[in-house]
């Protein structure tokens, strides 16, 4: 005789198997990426030299990694714990492509023989003549914050929420850390000297403008306004 699992196990295991599926598909995105920036990098540098470690594009390649990943932990953290489905799908979308970009950087800098991050611990150097204090958190042991970056103090508070209080924090923080991030990648595309980071940098200033004015909208929707 066959004996059935009871339901909450069914659900449990597949809750499990989703999680699972999701986080095969999320790796794929960043080796998928890794090797189109390793080739696109590769069939440059047979024709010019890599950029130095001073350059505007190593620093973007490495900051924009930090900048990027933070986005993918808060879209994360919406994606698994919304119940809107619009939310869900939004923070799906971003946490795809910006994995596939972190990986499309790390093939770049790996082929320029360059570390994942600056070895001084500090960002924004390649930055230095941009004004960008009207979008940066706090500076924390000397070390200048990206634009846009949430503190781990909002971090810690968006996975405290649920429901619409929820929603509207993640589409807060997004839209201002999508505005930091499309600074910082307007200016990798005005002066970086490569161009694969002068494309890539073009189509996150497309596509981040494209979603500001969707989260502006989404808040809108939902009462409430940027922070």
């Amino acid at each position: 005789m066959t004996v059935e699992a009871p339901d909450n196990e069914r659900r449990d295991e597949g809750t499990k198997r989703r999680i699972l599926v999701l986080s095969a598909a999320a790796l794929a995105v960043l080796l998928v990426g890794a090797a189109i920036g390793m080739l696109i990098t590769l069939s440059v540098v047979r024709q010019a030299s890599p950029p130095s470690a001073e350059s505007v594009d190593v620093g973007f390649a490495q900051d924009m990694q930090v900048h990027h990943l933070q986005a993918v932990t808060m879209a994360n953290w919406a994606r698994d714990h919304t119940d809107d489905l619009t939310v869900k799908q939004l923070a799906f979308d971003i946490e795809q492509t910006q994995l596939g970009q972190v990986g499309a950087m790390s093939g770049w800098l790996d082929v320029w023989d360059q570390p994942e991050q600056n070895p001084e611990g500090t960002y924004m150097s390649w930055m230095a003549g941009a004004s960008h204090g009207h979008t940066s958190t706090a500076e924390s042991a000397g070390v200048r914050a990206m634009p846009g970056m949430a503190t781990s103090q909002e971090i810690a508070k968006l996975r405290t929420l649920t429901g619409r209080e929820l929603d509207v924090y993640f589409l807060q923080l997004m839209l201002r850390h999508h505005q930091g991030g499309l600074e910082m990648s307007a200016y990798a595309n005005k002066h970086a000297a490569t161009p694969q980071v002068r494309n890539l940098s073009d189509k996150v200033v497309k596509g981040q403008t494209a979603e500001i004015t969707l989260f502006t909208d989404m808040l809108t929707e939902r009462g409430a306004k940027p922070l």
